[in-house]
């Protein structure tokens, strides 16, 4: 039985906000330790996971 996978972002968290637009919602934080401690709990609270991009850009991703 095949299941397929869909995969979708559903937020961006970045220490730069002029660095991620589009047409998800973008949090910003203040640090590095903010954004990962933000990453964190939207993890957990989204059901989602986390991914470094940049040194100042993560997204949250729904893995379906």
């Amino acid at each position: 039985m095949n299941v397929p996978v869909t995969k979708s972002i559903v937020a961006v968290i970045t220490t730069q906000p002029s660095r991620a637009t589009g047409g998800v919602p973008v949090l910003v934080a203040k640090s590095r330790d903010e954004m990962a401690h933000m990453a964190s709990l939207l993890e957990n609270i989204l059901d989602a996971m986390a991914h470094e991009l940049a040194e100042d850009v993560m997204v949250l991703v729904k893995h379906r």
